[in-house]
């Protein structure tokens, strides 16, 4: 039912088509129960939101809805919410200053655990957490380790940073678990600065795709697209798409392998690590 997706794109056109030709990928199965849903992206040097904590229509066509867009980086999620209320508060994805971050699944026994996770960050990051789910908190716990490194401000992190900033995270919560009896954490989180886009994948499905030229946007794009876009090269035209919790074996994609990170760059191809 969830739903986690990102694109990194180099025109800000391309975006709404691409999810508009994924639909089934992006909007998530019928509901009897309301969704909460939002998305991230990058305009003109600005990160904005467009979050809708309760929709309660039982089909939600979020592609379309989102077609109106236009941006070359964008972080969306589906949510069903099992920590927290229905609000504007938790509902994904969550930023601090340039940073967006979604998750699905849930932090195991995460009630008992969640005084130890404030007490590890300090206290101007606690300061801007807004509402009480889990997966605010694992953002916020993931920035810790990236202030750690000194590498918190814009244009400061690496994707390796990024990288060691997640497996530092999961590294605490997975001794936190096995502390309180209970699985190892399982979820999907994306997270972007808007020059990258990483993935990391320890729950249900993940896969990513390449849209690159002329023989991948043709039948995207659609005829009036192309007739505007005159001298435009076509062959240049690049977007890479990650989609989780997804149902089914889209065609075109690649998995990612469990326990591993997805990196998306603007300049080279995506990039698998182990945890």
């Amino acid at each position: 039912m969830a739903r986690l997706f990102a694109f990194l794109a180099n025109r800000p056109d391309l975006g709404a088509r691409v999810l508009e030709h994924e639909a089934a990928l992006i909007n998530p199965a019928t509901s009897t129960t309301p969704l909460g849903w939002g998305a991230g992206f990058y305009q003109g040097g600005e990160v904005l939101l467009r979050r809708r904590p309760v929709d309660d229509r039982p089909s939600l066509p979020l592609a379309q809805g989102l077609s109106d867009l236009r941006t070359t980086a964008l972080l969306g999620h589906v949510r069903v919410a099992t920590v927290g209320a229905l609000s504007t508060e938790n509902t994904h994805p969550f930023r601090y200053r340039q940073w967006l971050f979604a998750h699905t699944g849930t932090i195991p026994a995460y009630s008992a655990m969640r005084e130890r996770l404030l007490e590890a960050i300090p206290q101007f990051l606690r300061r801007n957490v807004r509402g009480d789910t889990d997966s605010e908190l694992l953002f916020h716990l993931f920035l810790s380790f990236l202030h750690d490194t000194g590498r918190l401000d814009h244009g400061a992190a690496t994707p390796r940073d990024t990288h060691e900033a997640l497996r530092a995270t999961l590294a605490l919560l997975d001794r936190l678990c096995a502390e309180e009896g209970s699985a190892p954490f399982s979820g999907n989180i994306a997270l972007t600065d808007g020059e990258n886009i990483v993935g990391l994948h320890t729950g249900a499905s993940m896969a990513y795709r390449v849209y690159r030229g002329r023989s991948d946007f043709d039948n995207i794009l659609g005829e009036d697209w192309l007739r505007r876009a005159r001298g435009v090269d076509l062959d240049s035209l690049l977007l890479q798409l990650l989609v989780a919790d997804h149902d089914g074996s889209p065609g075109g994609f690649t998995r990612v392998p469990p326990r591993s990170i997805l990196t998306l760059t603007r300049d080279a191809p995506p990039a698998l690590a182990s945890l």
